[in-house]
C-alpha cells in the first residue's frame, strides 16, 4: 500500500508513481543475510537469455514446490530458502542467473586444511536443476575461523596468489584466481573478528567480485575477434585514401565510394555487434573496483593485495577493450569524412557533366531551330512554286477562252502575292502552335 500511495490524513492520499514501489524496492533487492562460521559456499553464476532466464524461474519454482520450500514471488529477481540445513540463494540478473549454495562447514580444531572434502563432492545439490545456460562462473569459498595451523602459501598457487586484510584486520581474504581439479575458485575468508553480519556482507561482495571479474572479461576475447577487422579497415582506409589524392572522373570517384562503403558497413556491424558487450565490461569492471574499495583492503606482508593482483592482470585486458572501441569509434569518423569528401567530388562531376549535357543540347535546340527555319523557307518557296503554277495554267486557260490577259504578266504579278500569302499562313501557323505549346508547359 505504502508504495502504490501516501496518506497525508483520515481517508486522504496522495496517488504515487507506478514505478515508486519498483524504485524503492531496487535498494533492498539483493540484501546481506548474516552467515555463521564457519562455512562453505558454492557459487554458480550462468549466462542466460530471456527464455533460459524464464525456464530458470520455473525450474527453481518446481524445487521449490517439490520439497516444500517458500516459492519465488511472481517477478521476484531474487529468493533465499532454507535446503538441508544449509540455505540456497538465487539470483537473476540482466544476462546470467547465480545460484549460491551455503553449506554447513565443520572444522574442529587441528582439522584438515581448508576445502576438504572437495567441491565435488559437495556440488550435488546443483544437480537437482537443470542448467540454465552456459556456466562461466564456479566458486568454492570457505569461511573458516582464523588459527595457526592454516597455512595460506599450502593452499594456493604461488605465482598468482594475492590475500588481503579486510575490515580493519578482522578477516582475511586470500585466493590465487585459478580453477581446481573439479573447475572451482577457491577463496579462503579466514574469521578473526567478524560476526555473522559483517560475515555475510563480507561474503556475498567477495562472490560479486570474483562474478563480475569474471563477466568483465568477456570484453577481451570479442576484443581479439575484432582486431584484425579493424586493423584491416584502417589498411583499407588509407588506401582508399591514398588513391582519393591521384583519382579524376566520376567513375573512378564512385568505384572508390563504393569501397568505403563496404569498409564502414562492415565496421559499423562489428560495432553494433560488440556495443553491449564492451559497454557491460565497463560497468562490471566499475563494480569489481567499488566492491574493492567497499571491503578496504590492507596488504599482507610478501603477498600482493586482490586490486593490486587485478591491477596488474585486469587493467590490461580492460584497456585493451576501451582501445579497441576507441578505434572503432575514430575509424567511424575518419570513414564519413572521406565518404562526405568523395560524395562532394561526386556531386561536382554531376554538375560538371550535368552541364555539358545542357550545353550540347542547347547546341542542339540551335541547330533544329536552324534547319526548322530551312525547312519552313523551303516550304514557302515550294507551295508558293506550285501556286504560281497553278495561276499560271488559270491565266493561260482564260486566254485561249478569249479573255484578252497577259499570261506572262499576270503570272509574274502573282508572285510576290503568293509568297507573302504563303509566308503569311506559315507565318499564323507557326505562332498558334508555339502560342499552344507554351501553355501546355504552363500547365504542367
Amino acid at each position: 500500500m505504502a508504495a502504490n500511495e501516501v496518506t497525508i490524513g483520515k481517508g486522504a492520499a496522495l496517488a504515487a508513481h507506478p514505478l515508486r514501489g519498483a524504485v524503492l524496492g531496487e535498494l533492498h533487492a539483493r540484501p546481506f543475510t548474516p552467515i555463521e562460521t564457519p562455512r562453505r559456499v558454492l557459487h554458480f553464476a550462468f549466462l542466460t537469455d530471456s527464455a533460459q532466464a524464464q525456464a530458470d524461474r520455473s525450474a527453481l519454482s518446481g524445487l521449490c514446490s517439490t520439497r516444500g520450500m517458500m516459492l519465488p514471488p511472481a517477478g521476484a529477481k531474487h529468493h533465499r530458502c532454507g535446503f538441508d540445513g544449509g540455505a540456497l540463494r538465487w539470483e537473476s540478473h540482466a544476462e546470467f542467473s547465480t545460484y549460491t549454495w551455503e553449506l554447513p562447514a565443520q572444522r574442529p580444531s587441528g582439522a584438515a586444511q581448508p576445502f576438504d572434502p572437495p567441491a565435488a563432492m559437495l556440488a550435488h545439490p546443483m544437480g537437482l536443476l537443470p542448467q540454465p545456460g552456459p556456466l562461466l562462473v564456479a566458486i568454492d569459498l570457505h569461511l573458516v575461523i582464523s588459527d595457526a595451523s592454516i597455512v595460506v602459501e599450502d593452499i594456493f598457487d604461488h605465482a598468482s596468489r594475492a590475500r588481503a586484510e579486510v575490515h580493519e584486520g578482522a578477516a582475511e581474504i586470500a585466493t590465487d584466481f585459478q580453477t581446481d581439479e573439479a573447475g572451482f575458485v577457491r577463496i579462503l575468508v579466514l574469521d578473526r573478528a567478524l560476526g555473522a553480519d559483517r560475515a555475510g556482507a563480507l561474503v556475498q561482495r567477495v562472490l560479486e567480485l570474483e562474478t563480475y571479474r569474471t563477466l568483465a572479461l568477456l570484453g577481451l576475447p570479442e576484443a581479439g575477434r575484432l582486431a584484425p577487422s579493424v586493423r584491416k579497415i584502417e589498411t583499407g582506409l588509407a588506401a582508399v585514401t591514398e588513391k582519393m589524392r591521384t583519382s579524376e572522373g566520376l567513375a573512378a570517384n564512385h568505384e572508390l565510394l563504393d569501397k568505403l562503403t563496404a569498409l564502414a558497413s562492415e565496421l559499423e556491424a562489428g560495432a553494433a555487434a560488440s556495443q553491449f558487450r564492451f559497454g557491460a565490461s565497463r560497468a562490471y569492471y566499475e563494480i569489481v573496483r567499488l566492491r574493492l574499495q567497499t571491503i578496504g583492503e590492507k596488504p599482507v606482508k610478501g603477498f600482493p593485495t586482490w586490486s593490486q593482483f587485478l591491477d596488474r592482470r585486469m587493467a590490461p585486458a580492460m584497456r585493451t577493450c576501451v582501445t579497441l572501441e576507441e578505434r572503432q569509434e575514430n575509424l567511424s569518423e575518419k570513414l564519413a569524412r572521406a565518404a562526405q569528401l568523395l560524395r562532394t567530388r561526386v556531386d561536382i562531376a554531376l554538375e560538371q557533366q550535368n552541364r555539358d549535357l545542357l550545353t550540347t543540347m542547347n547546341e542542339r535546340a540551335r541547330m533544329q531551330l536552324r534547319l526548322q527555319q530551312t525547312v519552313e523557307g523551303l516550304s514557302v518557296a515550294a507551295i508558293s512554286y506550285y501556286l504560281v503554277g497553278l495561276i499560271g495554267y488559270l491565266l493561260k486557260g482564260a486566254h485561249d477562252a478569249g479573255f484578252k490577259l497577259n499570261v506572262e504578266l499576270g503570272t509574274a504579278i502573282s508572285v510576290p502575292v503568293v509568297v507573302l500569302f504563303v509566308a503569311l499562313v506559315v507565318w499564323r501557323i507557326r505562332k498558334r502552335y508555339d502560342e499552344r505549346s507554351g501553355a501546355s508547359g504552363a500547365g504542367v
